[in-house]
């Protein structure tokens, strides 16, 4: 199946946005920014079920890892992440550098994940 977010035709040199093109750092190693384009974000508002609850309760009584919760916690940041890298495509970027994860309680039970960083344009540095 193609990738829905890069299925635009480009010449076979484009540097393509994926997973490699995305850091936390203010710089991509073996690029160099020729334009930025400006924040992109991902946001998602999660809540737990009745039974997620339940069943992370009962994890709880038996300590360790809240699989549950934990399963949740992965499901938002990979939507986030995915959402965060669709509009920098929008934009035409080929990396996001600065990327970051934020989380806040918007009231008991339901969360909100935010995933951010800054759109770029990179080209190869020249050796």
């Amino acid at each position: 199946m193609a990738d829905p977010y890069n299925s635009s035709p480009r010449p076979s040199t484009a540097i393509r946005l994926d997973d490699a093109m995305v850091t936390t750092a203010f710089e991509l190693p073996g690029y160099r920014v020729v334009r930025s384009l400006g924040v992109v974000r991902g946001i998602t508002v999660r809540s737990r079920s009745i039974v997620g609850n339940f069943l992370g309760g009962l994890q709880t009584l038996f300590g360790g890892n809240i699989t549950i919760y934990t399963e949740l916690c992965e499901q938002a940041r990979e939507e986030t992440y995915r959402d965060m890298a669709k509009h920098a495509r929008m934009l035409g970027a080929n990396a996001i550098i600065g990327m970051r994860y934020d989380a806040t309680d918007v009231m008991t039970g339901l969360t909100e994940v935010l995933c951010y960083g800054t759109a770029v344009v990179v080209e190869p540095t020249r050796l």
